[in-house]
């Protein structure tokens, strides 16, 4: 019984922290045209508002669709958090969400007669509600934050690594490299994205969304000359943003990444 109350009383300690960390990513909402898109942000350690600082935008996957401005810190958000990462890249770091009948990226997805998924991405055409709120909230920071525009980054996955290879291909001279994990894009549109560096991460394993469709941006972007790097985790599922997390090399390669402009 002495140890059943000790591991309460530990667990007890830990869920108020941890739910201080997660309270660390302030929440905001981008209004525009009477539609609203809630993201999260979190600012460096030691704050200078006088200061520029990097830039990330991470988007989320379907499953944390919504208007909590809560769900969108499922994944990824543990990551920024911790205190060897923000003491040694301090970042802006914002996690917008989008709302449930809406997606980042301009696609649909139906069932093959396999019963596989399968998707397909427009070349072209006006963005999603939820992409062009986001790219409104995009112009909006650099004007309330100062930003180091040669440090602006994406990074999202599934849903929101589709977003990642379009917001990228909307803006194509903003970014100076994204993280895709477990995303796809239409082929045709590699051209615009070659000024950014990529790294791709998925999983061999993937049954939600074919591992095919980030070997064919590892070879569209390649032939385009533009700087990628593929990373196919053989036992992973559609969960490779766990390994994608872990990598040690991921974020000293990040902020490493500087834009051309």
């Amino acid at each position: 019984m002495k140890k059943v109350w000790a591991f309460v009383l530990i667990v007890s300690c830990y869920l108020p922290a941890f739910s201080q960390d997660l309270s660390l990513f302030e929440k905001h909402y981008f209004v525009s045209n009477g539609d609203t898109l809630p993201y999260r942000l979190l600012l460096p350690e030691n704050y200078d508002a006088a200061k520029k600082y990097p830039l990330i935008i991470f988007l989320h996957g379907s499953g944390e669709r919504g208007n909590n401005n809560e769900a969108q810190l499922v994944h990824g958000a543990k990551l920024f958090l911790r205190d060897d990462v923000r003491k040694e890249y301090p970042a802006i770091v914002v996690f917008p969400q989008c709302a449930i009948q809406s997606s980042w990226s301009n696609m649909t997805a139906a069932l093959d007669k396999d019963g596989k998924r399968k998707f397909n991405f427009q070349e072209a055409g006006e963005p999603t509600k939820a992409m062009a709120l986001l790219m409104g909230l995009l112009k909006e920071l650099p004007v309330s934050y100062f930003i180091k525009k040669k440090q602006m980054y994406a990074a999202g996955l599934s849903m929101g690594g589709m977003g990642t290879y379009e917001l990228v291909r909307r803006n194509p001279k903003i970014f100076a490299a994204a993280i895709p994990i477990c995303g796809g894009a239409n082929t045709a549109t590699a051209r615009l994205m070659k000024k950014t560096n990529w790294w791709i991460f998925h999983g061999a394993k993937d049954n939600t969304v074919p591992p095919v469709l980030s070997q064919e941006m590892y070879d569209a972007l390649l032939k385009e000359k533009a700087k990628v790097k593929l990373t196919i985790y053989p036992e992973a599922n559609h969960n490779s943003w766990d390994s994608a997390f872990a990598e040690k090399d991921l974020l000293p390669w990040l902020f490493s990444q500087r834009s051309k402009k």
